[in-house]
């Protein structure tokens, strides 16, 4: 509910707080005090169009806050969570209106966009008057309030799970039908390239390690000509160690005779030796890493080939000719056994449909028998509202051609203003008075059921007077038990059964340079007064105070 509303520079208001308690508040003054500008500020916190022409003369900008008491679960803070918002149970919607046309709007003092600001504020609160074109008179949400009013929330959730099966199994069939379509139109082409390309094998990757390898190939191939010729020297026909070592045998024969002399040469060949044999390990270790084989280059070379030639004709890269292939083995396999799975998919298509069919017929059926609940319900209201030759009814138009996730029916709230006449849409067929009392009549059935938790009701007993508006208020006062309501009227027999009596007044300030708007809160005194203004005009007497007494005894 709304726990308090407070107002800075806006139009005629400098600075207004307010505070709201639960049951009936109503809002009362004179003409022009300012009602209609406290109900534009309350729209804009709302999410209401902005207006530069609300701003205070001679301020930069206007501001208005609503706070109110949220319950958990409620579905405000849903659409927080939604838009990744804290909730902390108390909800605060500000709305900053400046001078040059620009509002900037929050919730819980996080900036927020106007569009999350309105869907937050229709949730939390309906205004009716006598041109809304919100809430109620707004046919796209009958079928709602008819299943609110019916207890219909699990059935039409059920429904929608069956429905989104429906819509899984019908997508799935028709991808299968347009693949088949698509494979049956390219047959002959479809199995010749899966054949061609089962038959190269492509891999993901294959070219780039190909080509790598046949670089370091065709590198290797180089390295090992010179490392040959290489090894050829060292240790070949030429080489020198044979030589070397028949020279060392004949030097250490010849030792014994002079070993100052032979045993520094002696040792200094064994180096050598040594040497040009571990430089002709090394080589051997090389040639052998490059691991040159002519025949794996030329294997290489030729596959490579294969798959750039493949890549050209299929107008494909060849990383992913593996793809292409697994989707034309697909399109084939489609040919040959697409039949069964079609069979398979429409099966199951067929009967999430009949059970999708079979619940929204329930469904609709019970809409039709809860429609003669709420008509019933409605018309029993209408005759103390001065409209006992009215009829409400509900039509309800189920569509099996025009299904959706909530079913197969137009719902849409209609009168008949009088016998005889064309009965048809509320909104366009009942006048502005009537309509403002066919919704009050709409909203006690409703109250419990589908409602926001806080109802603004702006002049609906305008026009009329006596039983009529008594009939108003009692109707008000009964709502207000099950939700918080507020009601700006002009009818006493309203605001005698108000549980908070707000008076909106216009004060001259700077010795009547200026005016702003007031509100205060009246106890009961006070109150009687305000009473007794509304019954009797600008002069008070003692007849309209004693009747606005009784009105007041007669309320409580």
């Amino acid at each position: 509910m709304l726990a308090r509303l407070s107002i800075r520079d806006i139009v005629l208001i400098e600075r207004l707080d307010i505070e709201f308690s639960r049951g009936l508040a109503v809002l009362t003054g004179e003409t022009g005090a300012g009602k209609s500008i406290l109900l534009d500020a309350f729209a804009l916190a709302l999410g209401g169009r902005g207006d530069a022409g609300l701003v205070r003369h001679g301020a930069e900008q206007g501001q208005v806050t609503a706070t109110f008491g949220v319950p958990k679960g409620h579905p405000a803070a849903k659409i927080l969570a939604e838009n990744g918002l804290d909730d902390t149970g108390e909800m605060i919607l500000r709305r900053v209106q400046l001078a040059d046309g620009r509002t900037r709007a929050f919730i819980n003092d996080q900036a927020i966009s106007v569009q999350t600001l309105k869907a937050v504020g229709a949730v939390l609160v309906e205004i009716h008057g006598q041109h809304d074109e919100r809430a109620l008179v707004d046919a796209s949400t009958h079928r709602q309030l008819l299943d609110a009013f019916a207890g219909h929330e699990k059935d039409v959730a059920a429904l929608e799970a069956l429905w989104e099966i429906r819509r899984t199994a019908s997508t799935a069939l028709e991808e299968h039908r347009a693949g088949m379509e698509r494979a049956a139109r390219e047959a002959d082409y479809l199995r010749h390239a899966s054949q061609e390309l089962k038959t190269l094998a492509p891999k993901e990757g294959e070219e780039t390690e190909l080509a790598n390898r046949r670089t370091t190939m065709m590198q290797g191939e180089k390295v090992a000509t010179d490392l040959r010729e290489a090894q050829e020297a060292i240790g070949g026909s030429h080489s020198p160690v044979s030589a070397l070592s028949a020279a060392v045998r004949r030097l250490e024969r010849r030792a014994a005779n002079a070993p100052s002399l032979i045993e520094p040469a002696v040792k200094a060949i064994d180096i050598a030796i040594n040497a040009l044999e571990e430089a002709d390990q090394h080589l051997h270790a090389a040639l052998a890493a490059t691991d040159f084989d002519p025949a794996e280059l030329e294997r290489i070379e030729e596959r490579l080939f294969a798959l750039r030639a493949a890549s050209r004709k299929y107008s494909t890269p060849v990383d992913l000719l593996a793809a292409l292939a697994a989707q034309y083995a697909g399109d084939v396999a489609l040919i040959d056994a697409g039949a069964d799975q079609l069979k398979k998919l429409e099966a199951a298509a067929t009967e999430a449909d009949k059970r999708y069919g079979a619940a929204a017929a329930k469904l609709s059926a019970a809409r039709v028998k809860a429609a003669e609940k709420l008509n019933k319900a409605v018309n029993a209201e209408l005759a103390p509202l001065k409209l006992e030759r009215a009829k409400f009814m509900t039509q309800v138009e189920a569509n099996a051609a025009a299904p959706g996730p909530q079913g197969i029916d137009r719902v849409e709230f209609w009168v008949q203003t009088n016998p005889g006449t064309k009965p048809g849409p509320m909104m366009k067929v009942a006048s502005g008075g009537e309509l403002s009392r066919f919704l009050l009549a709409l909203k006690v059935v409703l109250a419990d059921r589908g409602s926001a938790p806080t109802l603004v009701f702006d002049e609906i007993d305008t026009g009329v007077g006596g039983a009529v508006a008594d009939a108003i208020g009692s109707r008000l006062a009964r709502l207000a038990g099950k939700v918080q309501v507020m009601a700006v009227t002009h009818a006493p027999q309203v605001a005698a059964r108000a549980s908070q009596h707000l008076l909106i007044s216009k004060d001259a300030l700077d010795k009547g340079k200026r005016v702003a708007t007031r509100v205060n809160a009246l106890a009961a005194d006070h109150r009687r007064e305000e009473i007794a203004r509304m019954l009797a005009g600008a002069e008070i007497t003692a007849e309209a105070r004693a009747a606005a007494e009784r009105l007041l005894r007669a309320a409580s």
